[in-house]
């Protein structure tokens, strides 16, 4: 055998070793919705109903897919990282959704549209246990993430009465999967 093939041999050997070992790849979480969309500009619907706002204050449509193996329940949360508060701002978290929920209509959590059992809404930064929409300063633009988390348990070991920090500390630090639409608003 020459050098040459030889080497050849070898990189063969070694590239298919390498597909053998190699890890499954895996769907990533995907999350959508009717009423709003990547990039663009809420409507009215999403809107606080107050502080100035003047809005259905009903949380969108939100269905997700791709949830990773492992997968015991949900949350989603709804924040707007550019409030002025130094911190952020949380307007909806939902935790222990059961693993069977891969969506949620508009107005999910208010009394037309109840979650499903098991699930609950923390304290959200206007001290209510809803969804509280869109509601920037006069004369600026905010993002609002709305994510979707798959985590590996079936309930955490918080109440209605958790911050929507504390919500998210559980989220990003234990979920297998998530996946974010960032819509806008402005005043």
């Amino acid at each position: 055998m020459t050098s040459r093939t030889y080497s050849s041999y070898i990189l063969a050997s070694l590239f298919g070793g390498a597909l053998l070992c190699a890890t499954p790849v895996l769907a990533e979480m995907t999350l959508r919705s009717s009423d709003i969309a990547e990039g663009e500009t809420m409507d009215s619907d999403q809107v606080f109903a107050g502080f100035g706002c003047e809005g259905g204050n009903l949380a969108p449509s939100l269905s997700w897919s791709g949830v990773p193996e492992g997968t015991k329940s949900f949350i989603i949360t709804a924040y707007d990282p550019d409030a002025p508060t130094g911190s952020g701002f949380w307007h909806w978290s939902v935790f222990n959704l059961p693993v069977s929920v891969t969506e949620l209509p508009e107005g999910a959590g208010s009394e037309q549209a109840p979650l499903p059992k098991g699930a609950i809404q923390a304290r959200n930064d206007f001290s209510l246990n809803a969804f509280g929409g869109a509601c920037p300063p006069v004369g600026s633009e905010h993002r609002y993430v709305f994510t979707v988390y798959a985590m590996p348990q079936d309930a955490l070991p918080i109440n209605k009465t958790a911050s929507g920090a504390l919500v998210g500390f559980f989220a990003n630090t234990s979920a297998l999967g998530s996946a974010s639409i960032t819509a806008k608003y402005s005043r």
